[in-house]
């Protein structure tokens, strides 16, 4: 495919003939109050995570987000690998997107980034560098540090030790703030687990991410949403679950979308909106009942929901 006109051609069927240059719900700004977006309806912007739409291709889903009204696209590090190697450059694709009216917050993510040998930690390095330098060619801010691999029983003190190096090589070398995840499946599993190695760093820009399902499946709660300040929170990852089976059963597959589910995503919108936070909430959905209808169908039913949601919440 020409990637000049990727962005205008229908891809699929799923976006139609041609796009405006502008995303349909721009930011809003009325006189000295704080920013909001979706047309002055949300305090935060709203994101897409593409694996919510995993069966298009990157060209396609970019082109969905922007179709369907999201402020921003969180793009996964497989897909941009995938998009150099079939020839595409990652810079023109940031102007791409900037030119849609959408923005990247996030990058998923650095895998391996943090083992708990040293020699294992300096040779993950080059992959961590090579993420990090996809997504500042395509204008991230973060890039989330996936700690898939710090071992049961990690010690505490020497993943904080390595998250602060992670930051410091990102900020340095490449202007990225990484961000720490938090996933049941992982040895890091909890949103109180993730901020201790985060305030462990001692860095001004350690951060985490916490996603409303992994805080309900690991069973780590909301409440600890009260005790945060916004500031500590790069992107709120945005899902609803399902009421069957218990926690300790679901997979990420389950995933539906916000209100469809049992989380009472209004309440812990609430909270996070005292917190102060600015940043992006990213709908985040891998569930395959989804990936067999029209995705740009999804997208659009999944940023409704996630503005009813926030109307639901009164922020």
């Amino acid at each position: 495919m020409d990637r000049k006109k990727f962005f205008t051609l229908g891809s699929a069927g799923l976006v139609g003939a041609s796009l405006p240059l502008k995303a349909e719900a721009a930011p809003v700004q009325t006189g000295s109050q704080p920013k909001r977006w979706q047309n002055g309806e949300s305090p935060w912007p709203i994101c897409l995570d593409t694996a919510t739409i995993r069966p298009a291709s990157l060209e396609e889903k970019v082109n969905i987000a922007a179709k369907a009204g999201y402020d921003a696209i969180e793009p996964w590090d497989g897909e941009l690998a995938q998009y150099e190697n079939n020839g595409g450059n990652l810079t023109e694709l940031g102007d791409k997107i900037k030119e849609l009216g959408l923005f990247v917050p996030s990058v998923i993510g650095m895998w391996n980034a943090i083992p708990p040998e040293e020699d294992d930690f300096q040779a993950s390095l080059e992959g961590s560098r090579n993420r990090m330098r996809m997504a500042k060619a395509i204008g991230s801010e973060h890039i989330q540090t996936i700690p898939n691999t710090v071992g049961n029983g990690y010690d505490v003190k020497q993943v904080a030790k390595r998250y602060r190096q992670i930051i410091e090589i990102g900020q340095n070398e490449f202007g990225l703030k990484p961000s720490l995840v938090f996933v049941k499946f992982f040895p890091l599993k909890t949103m109180g687990q993730a901020m201790q190695v985060a305030l462990d760093a001692d860095h001004p820009y350690a951060s985490i991410i916490p996603d409303t399902y992994h805080m309900y499946i690991s069973e780590g709660g909301f409440n600890g949403l009260k005790q945060m300040r916004g500031s500590a929170i790069s992107i709120f990852q945005f899902a609803d679950a399902p009421a069957s089976p218990r926690p300790n059963e679901l997979t990420d597959q389950q995933r539906v979308f916000p209100g469809d589910g049992i989380l009472p995503l209004p309440e812990i919108l609430k909270d996070l909106y005292e917190t102060g936070f600015k940043g992006c909430i990213s709908l985040e959905l891998y569930n395959p009942e989804y990936y067999q209808r029209d995705l740009l169908e999804v997208a659009k039913e999944g940023l409704e929901k996630t503005m009813k949601v926030i109307k639901d919440a009164g922020v």
